[in-house]
């Protein structure tokens, strides 16, 4: 059985709070919203109960911020996409900040397992006044386990249009790829990290956010992750890195994260109580 589903998170900012309306089709849910920072910033979480994407499967996220919304999204674990029999299996995001909205997309870890024919699309369309964190991760098998990607393709999507594209496909048997020092040499863990705005960052605030993510890399010395920052057109700043394993990837990720929410906000370094449990 293949799965297509789809989930619409609509997030206004009324009166000082910010709420969320959800819609769904098939099996893919958000949990409850909290606002553990107030009432301005809502936390959510998506959830797909099957836990893993196949080949056919189809899932799509449309989120919509209103004016001035802030919403934070993350996962509750990995997204699996699992070995398939010839067809692709598909996770599409897209999402519309308007003017002076605010946006965190901070999902869990993509698995692409041995065998996987997957495709990871996200799209983000920022108008005047908006800016969002965003990271996506993806871990080739479960080396831990003794799981290599041995067979398959992934394909990663990363767009802001008109200002930015990541786009990669990684197959199992392109070896130059997977292991030249060119490519990704020998690393499983795969991570881009990125600060956007509509408009363009002043060179003080767009300096002072690159400051901000090479400080979190220097302070993890490099020994578990290697990483870079760059900052693109003066509207986006993107940290890359490369790792062995996930989990130094993801405490990078959320260094940077943190660091971000200082230094373009002034907002704590507040995390989704997932996280913890």
């Amino acid at each position: 059985m293949t799965w297509h589903a789809r989930l619409e998170l609509r997030a206004r900012h009324d009166g000082g709070r910010c709420t969320v309306h959800a819609a769904h089709e098939g099996p893919l849910r958000v949990l409850k919203t909290l606002h553990p920072e107030g009432d301005a910033i809502a936390h959510q979480v998506i959830v797909h109960p099957p836990g893993g994407i196949v080949g056919g499967d189809h899932l799509k996220v449309a989120l919509d911020l209103q004016p001035h919304a802030h919403l934070v999204i993350t996962t509750p674990g990995a997204t699996r996409f699992y070995r398939s029999d010839g067809a692709d299996g598909m996770q599409q995001v897209s999402a519309r900040l308007h003017a002076h909205a605010r946006l965190e997309w901070l999902p869990l870890e993509s698995i692409a397992h041995s065998g996987c024919l997957a495709t990871n699309h996200a799209e983000f369309h920022l108008e005047p006044g908006a800016e969002m964190i965003g990271w996506d991760m993806l871990a080739l098998g479960l080396p831990a386990s003794g799981e290599t990607f041995a067979a398959g393709r992934f394909t990663q999507h990363v767009e802001l249009p008109g200002v930015w594209i990541e786009r990669g496909v990684i197959r199992a048997d392109d070896a130059r790829l997977l292991h030249s020092p060119l490519g990704l040499d020998g690393h499983s863990t795969v991570l881009t990290s990125w600060f956007a705005s509509a408009d363009a960052l002043a060179t003080a605030r767009l300096e002072g956010l690159v400051e901000a993510a090479r400080g979190c890399v220097q302070a993890r010395g490099g020994s578990d992750c290697v990483a870079g920052v760059t900052a693109l057109q003066g509207r986006v700043v993107v940290l890359r890195a490369l790792a062995h394993r996930v989990e130094p990837a993801l405490a990078l990720a959320q260094a940077v994260r943190g660091a971000w929410r200082r230094a373009a906000w002034a907002l704590p370094d507040t995390k989704p109580r997932v996280w913890s449990t």
